[in-house]
């Protein structure tokens, strides 16, 4: 592995061109200073022991020190928006929720952060630097306010033991949208006829709280032709027929599947790991992650970790193919951070190409870079004895993608804040609710905050 500290990054005249950008930092040595970062826990150990490495190769080439607590995923999206809400924060947290940087940089309450973004924007995805390309709704335009440094898909994730004891092989999946799903739900009954009672097909996530559950809806909506629900000039499109098909089709077939007991029935209340948790006690024959949480987390028992399954998106019910919705973690600075210098310093050293990927390897390939070149460059990342990773990397990086809705839009943030499809979900899955008339009215509540974000046309 790489290790870069300034001794290591002199070692050698190779090596010693890359010392001078990584052992040069943004701030002087003269003026080091100390910058609070917070930080979200990992699934496995690994990703906290990388990002803790990767500050102490900063602190040492740049004099400065970088203050991080790492707080689990739940409690530090509370945290966040009770420090912003309150004005008391940090010089550094990543957007979680995903979304808060649409809505922190519509209200300006997130510092601009072009200029750190500048030194790697030729290698980023197109995707990756429209998820930071946030409106302001104070200065009536776009600009960069978060740092990109992961991207990440939806992948389904499938216990092949459990699909070969049911009678069928990995090769019996349809290539196809509902058919694919619903291969599970025959799964699920051969498994039933056999005695085991407490396994479920499907893995849905139909909470209305949590980031999961909203990236499921998107999948859905994406799969069944909705993908233009919002497009890049920010505006709303549930007028178009295609689009209202499509999004009613998202609330039907996953709330169908939960009432005809395919889904497990705690899953209307699943926070964004009890999936994984479920998934892991094989509860459930197959799961929808946006990442190797799933695979990372028990990546110390080598047999379970074989068994399971990871592949990319069905086909459209059409034989299209899907493009996955490539989110990306990001570095955020806001205002009223005492330190900016030294956070935006951290940040440039953060993304350079060899110093993330060092993070990402240490942290067992649980998140994609979102910048492809260095998969590309690096053979560690097509791996063939790591097939888990490989999917990824195909699926995440190198299958059509189109960026959150809440890129082109802070409302879909809101949306997503608000979980008005996944409302929509429990008015059909325990309110009896027929899903046209829950559609008509998460619609109309779309449309209504749709109207408070006017984002003006350059």
């Amino acid at each position: 592995m790489i290790n870069l500290t300034r001794r290591s990054l002199l070692r050698g005249p190779v090596v010693a061109a890359a010392a001078t950008t990584l052992a040069r930092p943004y701030v002087a040595n003269a003026a080091a200073k100390t910058a609070t970062a917070w930080w979200t826990q990992g699934s496995a150990e690994e990703e906290d022991i990388a990002f803790k490495k990767i500050v102490a190769n900063y602190e040492r080439a740049s004099g400065n020190t970088i203050n991080y607590t790492i707080v689990p995923y739940a409690p530090l999206r509370q945290k966040i928006v009770s420090a912003v809400t309150s004005g008391a924060v940090p010089d550094l947290f990543q957007n979680n929720p995903a979304e808060i940087i649409a809505l922190y940089a519509w209200q300006d309450k997130l510092v601009d952060v072009s200029d750190v973004v500048e030194t790697q924007k030729k290698e980023y995805t197109e995707t990756a630097l429209l998820t930071v390309r946030c409106y302001n709704n104070v200065e009536k335009k776009r600009s960069f306010y978060g740092v990109p440094y992961t991207v990440g898909a939806s992948m389904n994730h499938i216990w092949r033991p459990l699909v070969e004891r049911s009678g069928y092989q990995m090769s019996d999946l349809p290539k196809t949208w509902d058919a694919f799903y619903d291969f599970f739900k025959e799964v699920q009954k051969k498994l039933r006829a056999q005695g085991m009672r407490q396994v479920y097909g499907l893995g849905f996530q139909l909470a209305t709280i949590g980031g999961d559950s909203n990236a499921r809806f998107n999948d859905f909506v994406i799969a069944y032709g909705g993908q233009d629900i919002v497009t890049k000039d920010g505006k709303l499109h549930l007028t178009d027929p295609k689009v209202r098909k499509a999004a009613l089709e998202a609330l039907t077939y996953p709330t169908t599947a939960y009432k005809a007991g395919f889904v497990p029935p705690g899953a209307i209340s699943w926070n964004d790991f009890d999936d994984n948790n479920a998934f892991h006690a094989k509860q459930i024959v197959m799961d929808i992650e946006g990442s190797l949480s799933t695979e990372v987390a028990i990546i110390k028992n080598q047999q379970d970790y074989n068994d399971i399954v990871v592949m990319g998106l069905p086909l459209s019910n059409e034989g299209k193919p899907v493009p996955a919705q490539q989110g990306s973690l990001c570095g955020l600075i806001p205002k009223g951070a005492e330190n900016v210098a030294v956070a935006k310093d951290f940040l440039q050293y953060f993304i350079q190409p060899q110093v993330l990927n060092e993070l990402l390897k240490t942290g067992l390939g649980r998140n994609l870079p979102a910048m492809p070149a260095i998969v590309k460059r690096d053979p560690w990342w097509f791996d063939p004895k790591e097939p888990h990773r490989v999917a990824y990397v195909r699926q995440g990086l190198f299958s059509p993608a189109v960026p959150t809705f809440w890129t082109s839009n802070p409302a879909y943030a809101q949306v997503q804040n608000e979980h008005v499809w996944q409302t929509a979900w429990a008015e059909i899955m325990i309110g009896g609710v027929t899903p046209e008339a829950a559609a008509e009215k998460a619609f109309k509540r779309v449309e209504s905050i749709f109207a408070k974000y006017p984002i003006a046309q350059a």
